[in-house]
């Protein structure tokens, strides 16, 4: 019995999410990976595509302070949110935590953390951010 294939949708990022993993997309053809997840390769347009697991983990290309926010972020507001380049080379914009505003620098070295916790209102997914790695 064969499994149904997992389609390369942002929804199935999102149901990754939830299970607390960072996934991208491969094409099998050009070795291009790239999030969010889509059907075609944006490269050489290939079909033939896979998902593969990110680390999570990489650096701060550039961010903004936000102050006046969506109403589902008005609790987080002021927040900086930015672009980190995953060590994979792929890019992926997010909520920054777990750092005072005057301390984020570009180029510091951030990692994926998860809020599991699923908003009421759309789109109902879980959420990930990006934080300090932790000190051990």
């Amino acid at each position: 019995m064969m499994s149904e294939p997992t389609p390369f949708t942002v929804e199935q990022f999102y149901k990754f999410i939830g299970e607390r993993k960072i996934m991208g997309v491969k094409c099998e053809k050009c070795g291009k990976i790239f999030v969010p997840p889509r059907p075609l390769c944006s490269n050489c347009l290939s079909t033939s595509l896979k998902w593969i697991p990110l680390r999570g983990k990489g650096r701060l290309l550039t961010y903004t302070m936000i102050y006046v926010a969506p109403e589902r972020f008005q609790h987080l507001a002021p927040y900086a949110f930015g672009i980190i380049e995953l060590e994979e080379g792929v890019r992926l914009p997010g909520i920054i935590q777990g750092v005072k505003p005057e301390d984020i620098k570009l180029g510091m070295i951030l990692e994926v953390d998860f809020n599991l916790d699923v908003p009421s209102t759309w789109p109902q997914w879980p959420r990930y951010f990006f934080r300090p790695p932790q000190q051990l």
